[in-house]
């Protein structure tokens, strides 16, 4: 398991950032937006460890869109090499405001740093987090938002369940979050009443964890706690380990492959006492 916690004081920028999706009605016509120098880059891009992520086209329309993207260096160029993580360079995460429409994305890079991936998008606000390790060093975990036009219809967020039916598989969380603790997750695949037993690598793992906090979408992504004497199992169960940075409901995300398809199972789950929600907060990574 490696789990890493970014600057503390990015928990003010996501504070900052709540209520992106607190507006209900039709969003604004999809305008052109162009790319700027990183000194021009636009308010809502977030900065970490001097890094800066630069969305091309903040309005999409709706449907299928290729969402184009540059991560911008401290001196304002775009960053062009990175140490792969897991398999990939660059990892990019999209939800909708209202934690709908959850997407776990790996785009391509141009030669001049500009990232490209297909999303399949509804009206609302969006927001993007790239996963990614510069080759210079530092784990990052930078966010955007996007604006897409039409009648923005908000779902209510699921109840706390331990239970999620996905692809005709039942997966079942035993453990709670506590906030400012690393907390256990363990998460059991069965299906049609059997256990899994011969889960497929993905990314290198046998399963990946998401967290996203309502409401200013905090985010957290963890790994499977291993140990390194013995090889993981394939299933039925896998284990967790995660700190939620302070209380409130969070929307977790599981990525499996089995039957060379990747399942994704969402649960909602309470964190409850520590930090209010909108105190500052540590920003959780793992890579």
């Amino acid at each position: 398991m490696r789990l890493a916690v970014v600057a503390a004081g990015l928990g003010a920028v996501f504070a900052g950032a709540v209520g992106v999706g607190a507006a209900v009605g039709p969003i604004g016509a999809p305008e052109a937006h162009t790319s700027a120098p990183a000194a021009q880059v636009a308010a809502g891009a977030e900065a970490e460890a001097g890094y800066v992520l630069d969305v091309l086209d903040e309005r999409p329309a709706p449907g299928t869109a290729t969402v184009a993207f540059r991560v911008l260096g401290a001196d304002g160029a775009p960053v062009t090499a990175y140490t792969e993580d897991h398999g990939e360079d660059l990892h990019l995460v999209a939800v909708r405001s209202d934690l709908a429409g959850y997407q776990h994305v790996h785009p391509e890079m141009a030669a001049d740093g500009t990232w490209t991936a297909p999303l399949t998008l509804t009206p609302g606000s969006w927001r993007l987090v790239v996963d990614t390790t510069p080759a210079a060093g530092g784990d990052l975990a930078l966010t955007g938002d996007l604006q897409v036009a039409g009648p923005y219809d908000p779902q209510p967020l699921p109840g706390p369940s331990t239970v999620a039916e996905v692809d005709g598989y039942t997966v079942v969380l035993t453990g709670d979050l506590t906030p400012g603790a690393a907390s256990g997750l363990t998460f059991s695949v069965s299906r049609d009443g059997v256990p899994v037993t011969d889960l497929q690598p993905y990314l290198g793992a046998y399963g990946h964890l998401v967290a996203l906090r309502e409401g200013d979408l905090e985010y957290l992504h963890v790994h499977p706690v291993e140990d390194d004497s013995v090889a993981p199992a394939p299933g039925p169960h896998m284990e967790f380990a995660a700190t939620a940075p302070s209380a409130g409901s969070y929307r977790l995300f599981l990525d499996f492959r089995h039957g060379d398809a990747v399942h994704t199972a969402a649960f909602t789950v309470p964190a409850t006492g520590g930090a209010a929600p909108d105190e500052p907060a540590g920003h959780g990574h793992g890579g």
